[in-house]
């Protein structure tokens, strides 16, 4: 623990030196870091992903740097500080956690994740609806799939999550519709309740859609690649190939899964 402290105390310290020293660190505001703050957390998340254990270390020193970066702002404008932000964050786990720092009783995660969002919504002041939470600039796969993790705490889900799959037929029913009157604006809208439906099947069987669909992104792109370089290597064009011969080679990739 002493070394972690002193690791850390260190950190604070070279951020005090370069907002004070350094052109660039002076000049960024809270505003300025915020899309390389994204930048770097998509990083951290794609080193997750590919399991790159060395990367995912460099990736979570950027963004505890950004941490840093607006706590420091944040004490320039005698708003908060990163003893603040550190206080704030203990508090919260503790009252959260009344299964481990009290005295409530669970059953699974599942109780802790209800216990949780019970917690938090009594905690607002003002604002206590159960969708409040859910951050406007997420990606709509991801805010989809916090949507329904959030009405499931109050009871709004199914039954039985055999019961989903009814509704995904039904969904893909009416898109099959709106496809054939050619109506571009219904297509659309048929288009998210299909996707909406499948992100709260993938939900109830506890698979996280982001991470499926990224999976299979990685798939397709590791698939597609060698398809690609095969083709390179018999001298040959992919726009010059029939659909059949790229199958062919297609189904070749999937080997290599």
């Amino acid at each position: 623990m002493k070394k972690e402290l002193e690791a850390f105390d260190r950190l604070l310290k070279i951020m005090d030196e370069l907002r004070e020293k350094c052109p660039w660190d002076k000049k960024q505001t809270l505003e300025s870091l915020r899309t390389l703050t994204i930048e770097e957390t998509y990083e951290l998340a794609d080193a997750i992903i590919k399991n790159d254990l060395k990367e995912l270390q460099k990736e979570l020193g950027d963004l505890l740097l950004h941490i840093v970066f607006y706590s420091k702002i944040g004490s320039e404008k005698n708003a908060f500080n990163m003893t603040d932000v550190i206080n704030g964050i203990n508090e919260k786990l503790v009252h959260r956690h009344p299964h481990v720092f009290g005295d409530i009783k669970v059953q699974d995660h599942r109780e802790v994740e209800e216990n949780w969002e019970e917690i938090k919504m009594k905690e607002k002041d003002r604002d206590n609806s159960v969708l409040s939470g859910v951050p406007e600039s997420l990606p709509a796969l991801v805010k989809a799939n916090r949507i329904q993790q959030k009405v499931r705490v109050v009871g709004f889900d199914w039954e039985k999550r055999s019961q989903i799959w009814d509704k995904v037929k039904e969904e893909l029913s009416e898109l099959q519709h709106e496809v054939e009157s050619e109506d571009q604006e219904k297509i659309e809208a048929e288009f998210g309740d299909l996707f909406f439906s499948l992100i709260n099947a993938a939900r109830l069987y506890d698979i996280d859609p982001e991470t499926a669909l990224e999976r299979t992104n990685k798939k397709f792109i590791k698939r597609f690649n060698y398809l690609e370089n095969q083709t390179i290597k018999k001298g040959k064009s992919l726009k010059g190939m029939s659909l059949d011969e790229m199958n062919l080679v297609w189904e070749a990739a999937k080997k290599f899964d």
